[in-house]
């Protein structure tokens, strides 16, 4: 999500963190969220323009080596999305110029399901670490997206032999449904070894456009055994209602990690608001954590680890990981001492909430 959109969202986001104190707001007693997946990583893979997630680009994901050279399992969950194609065409609304229509939604799906890339690479990456881990003490989950209809829209295509107008809310339904049933039966004709289709994730983090459109297709979602997914951004429209919304889960962002002039405080406030709401929590952090990057942003992907040490958030809570392009195979390529304690310090936090 972060870097194509922050320059989206930032202003809505301004203007609702004014009405917090730079003070860390008292913690309440509430839950967080949890699911079956403790540890969902977030694999961008839907435009042109992002690299090919072979076997050895997701391997950094599946698997991590420590400083003393030992490797241990990482990230039981693995979400595909990504917001247009790189054409010009967005997937969702505010994410490009023009909506993307069916022939743009279908070669998405073609690149969910590439051969020996993504979903492949993956199933194909964890038989391989099993010859020298042995079993993991999970099932590797994935969670796959579905575009969301730009309400207005009237060039889509057509389904079943009739054009779709997406100004009627029975059309972005039909259009939904059909996209997640093929989804669906794509995962299944693949018979992937290692991999467990668990979840539909919602492409908008806010409902300012779609509006309660979630609660349309939620029942689809159930009915086909699987979880309905949401990562709003920080304190987005909707993200209160989530639940009424018909999401199982929802991830709430702290977006601190991107703007330097963000305090620190921000982190608490997100995580009392999920609290607040029941919500799950997303970590953020993308390249600029790296030693090499000129922005310095190291001490900002810590500051996420302290919070969420701080608050009970690596006990407590299911999370989701935002890490930029591909921040964990950059760090397996770049290894600096500086970028090792980096990596390792929150890669010992992840393996240490499989052995609960």
């Amino acid at each position: 999500m972060k870097n194509t959109i922050i320059t989206h969202i930032f202003a809505a986001m301004t203007l609702l963190a004014a009405a917090f104190t730079t003070e860390a707001r008292t913690i309440a007693t509430d839950s967080f969220a949890t699911s079956d997946i403790r540890d969902l990583a977030l694999i961008y893979q839907g435009s042109r323009h992002r690299i090919d997630w072979n076997q050895q680009e997701i391997e950094p994901y599946v698997t991590h080596r420590f400083a003393d050279g030992t490797e241990e399992w990482l990230f039981d969950g693995f979400l595909f999305l990504d917001f247009k194609d790189g054409t010009g065409h967005a997937y969702t609304p505010l994410m490009d110029s023009i909506a993307a229509r069916r022939e743009h939604w279908e070669w998405y799906l073609g690149r969910v399901f590439e051969r020996d890339k993504g979903l492949d690479a993956l199933d194909r990456c964890i038989t391989e670490k099993k010859r020298t881990l042995g079993e993991p003490p999970f099932r590797h989950k994935v969670v796959l997206t579905v575009p969301v209809p730009f309400p207005g829209q009237t060039d889509w295509g057509e389904l079943n032999g009739r054009p779709l107008d997406f100004n009627n809310i029975a059309d972005r339904k039909a259009a939904v449904i059909w996209f997640i049933d093929r989804l669906v039966d794509g995962f299944a004709a693949q018979k992937y070894r290692n991999l467990d289709l668990d979840g539909i994730y919602f492409l908008a983090e806010d409902i300012a456009t779609t509006k309660d459109f979630p609660r349309e297709i939620a029942e689809h979602i159930h009915s086909k055994g699987l979880k309905f997914v949401w990562i709003p951004y920080f304190m987005a429209e909707g993200h209160e209602r989530w639940h009424e919304l018909g999401f199982d889960i929802a991830y709430h962002q702290p977006n601190h990690f991107f703007e330097a002039h963000i305090p620190d405080s921000r982190l608490d406030d997100a995580i009392a608001e999920a609290l607040r709401y029941g919500m799950a929590m997303e970590f953020e952090c993308d390249e600029r954590a790296l030693e090499s990057s000129p922005d310095g942003f190291a001490p900002r992907m810590d500051a996420y680890i302290d919070a969420f040490e701080r608050h009970g958030v690596f006990e407590r809570s299911a999370i989701a990981y935002y890490t930029g392009n591909h921040l964990f195979l950059d760090f397996s390529r770049e290894r600096t001492p500086a970028n090792i304690r980096l990596a390792d310090r929150l890669a010992r936090l992840i393996v240490a909430r499989h052995k609960k």
